[in-house]
């Protein structure tokens, strides 16, 4: 699987098969299900399922994707970091999620930067959004110590009202 990014304390790679059972785990954490949503993986063969036909598959259609964060250490993943092409969005989107364990310690700082510098430096993004729910106020300070700005609250294809942020990735020109 390729690797993204490597920092100091993690290694941001491909999310793979092999990764199900964290993946089943952080989608049914319940931070993920309040603050994301639902995605009906109920085991690890629905978590495999869902790794291809969704992060596996945004690889391939759009060139990047959302992307396991692993302790360098030891390889364990704590959460996931990456980039969202959707529908309702002109660009792309940077999503993030830890397990409740691993929340409050960092690591999605330090992997958003990483993956936001892969974003600015091989994928060629000039811009980044990110959405939240209008409670999420842990996502919310994070992407605001990312330097991301509140935008508008605008709503999703099921008109659930939501936060947009965007950030400025080369605004050094």
């Amino acid at each position: 699987m390729t690797q993204i990014a490597e920092t100091e304390r993690l290694v941001i790679r491909e999310i793979k098969e092999s990764d199900a059972a964290f993946m089943n785990a952080l989608l049914n954490s319940p931070g993920f299900l309040k603050y994301i949503g639902d995605r009906g993986v109920r085991n690890d063969d629905d978590a495999r399922t869902f790794i291809r036909e969704r992060y596996q598959k945004s690889y391939a259609d759009n060139g990047y994707g959302l992307y396991a964060v692993l302790l360098k250490n030891d390889l364990v993943p704590v959460g996931m970091c990456g980039f969202v092409r959707r529908d309702t969005l002109p660009g792309p989107d940077l999503g993030f999620a830890f397990l409740p364990e691993f929340e409050g310690k960092g690591y999605g700082t330090e992997s958003s930067i990483a993956v936001l510098s892969y974003g600015s430096e091989k994928l060629g993004f000039n811009r980044v959004l990110a959405i939240t729910t209008l409670d999420n106020r842990p996502s919310i300070r994070l992407l605001e110590k990312l330097g991301f700005t509140f935008n508008e609250v605008t709503a999703d294809g099921n008109g659930e009202r939501l936060n947009l942020f965007s950030l400025d990735l080369n605004n050094d020109e």
